[in-house]
């Protein structure tokens, strides 16, 4: 069949730099996503999906965004160490690190420090991660906080040279009504990782832990009976936890790039996600510059137990064309 976004999600957007002197910048970005098969708006129908900010940054102190935006473990990771970048649907770590699964939260306020000496420092929260959704009354949730999906995000980061260190805390809490009377049920997620790059070959390697559920993705999900979720597997589960690992590499050849991952993600309770078993993703990519901006793609994945159902497996093979401007 027919795929779009494959190599990198199609997207238009506008950005903004005032100086306002003395090193300080007003800086502006709305980013929407496209369908370009039916030229349909992504995430949801949102007009700026993507990416909708406004903020304050200095070299000095750093940057202060307001808004729709993603989270810090999908910037610190999808590029930086995941050579899949977020992208190649199931290649991309967000499949066993749903953390990184490119998490975009609405009324996401974010901070992060300047390099120093190499190291980065972030921390976000909002009190209200989807502002689109409705009570269990059809009326808009508005911000009371028992009434709104709150979310928490963390991550630091090292950068020197060929050598790149990261690590990430995310924190989900679900409405009152999605906890089912348990206030302390959340999701929780750790992850560190780095990568290194030898110039003839770059690795890289990462280890997460998914706690008391997992993370959506892409965009929030919320749903009247089962509250937060991820592709029907579950919602909250209370007790679960899931080790995260993943080994890759990427071999520059010229205009060319090879990209190959294995990632694997284990349950380590099956019993509260009845008998779920270890998923593994095995991928490989291979990207052809035909200029700076335009490259041919294909790419490759299998997964075994695929979202942690026992005996279910998915494989996907995609080939195209991706233009940037």
């Amino acid at each position: 069949g027919t795929v779009q976004g494959v190599n990198s999600g199609s997207r238009f957007g506008l950005r903004g730099v005032e100086d306002l002197g003395d090193g300080l910048r007003a800086q502006f970005t709305l980013e929407g996503g496209i369908t370009p098969l039916n030229g349909k708006s992504a995430q949801g129908g949102r007009l700026f999906g993507r990416q909708a900010t406004v903020g304050l940054a200095s070299d000095a102190w750093g940057q202060l965004e307001f808004g729709r935006q993603s989270n810090l473990a999908s910037r610190y990771f999808s590029g930086p160490v995941d050579p899949f970048s977020g992208s190649f649907n199931l290649a991309n770590m967000g499949t066993t690190f749903s953390a990184t699964n490119t998490l975009r939260y609405d009324n996401l306020v974010l901070y992060q420090s300047p390099l120093w000496a190499g190291l980065q420092l972030g921390v976000g929260y909002t009190f209200n991660a989807d502002d689109t959704r409705n009570d269990a009354a059809g009326q808009k949730t508005g911000f009371g906080t028992s009434d709104n999906n709150r979310a928490l995000t963390t991550g630091a980061r090292y950068l020197n040279g060929p050598l790149t260190l990261a690590a990430a805390y995310d924190r989900f809490s679900p409405t009152d009504a999605a906890r089912g009377g348990k206030s302390e049920a959340r999701i929780q997620s750790w992850i560190l990782g780095g990568a290194y790059d030898f110039g003839a070959f770059k690795i890289g390697a990462a280890w997460g832990q998914t706690r008391d559920g997992w993370f959506q993705g892409a965009s929030m999900g919320v749903s009247p009976d089962r509250g937060f979720r991820n592709a029907a597997t579950f919602s909250l589960a209370e007790g679960f936890r899931a080790n995260s690992y993943q080994l890759n590499a990427t071999v520059p050849l010229g205009k060319s790039k090879l990209m190959v991952s294995w990632q694997r993600a284990a349950p380590s309770n099956s019993r509260l996600t009845g008998g779920d078993a270890s998923l593994n993703v095995y991928s490989l990519a291979y990207t052809y510059d035909l200029s700076p901006r335009t490259n041919l793609y294909a790419y490759a994945a299998y997964a075994d137990h695929f979202a942690f159902h026992r005996g279910v497996s998915d494989a996907a093979f995609a080939a195209g064309l991706r233009h940037r401007f």
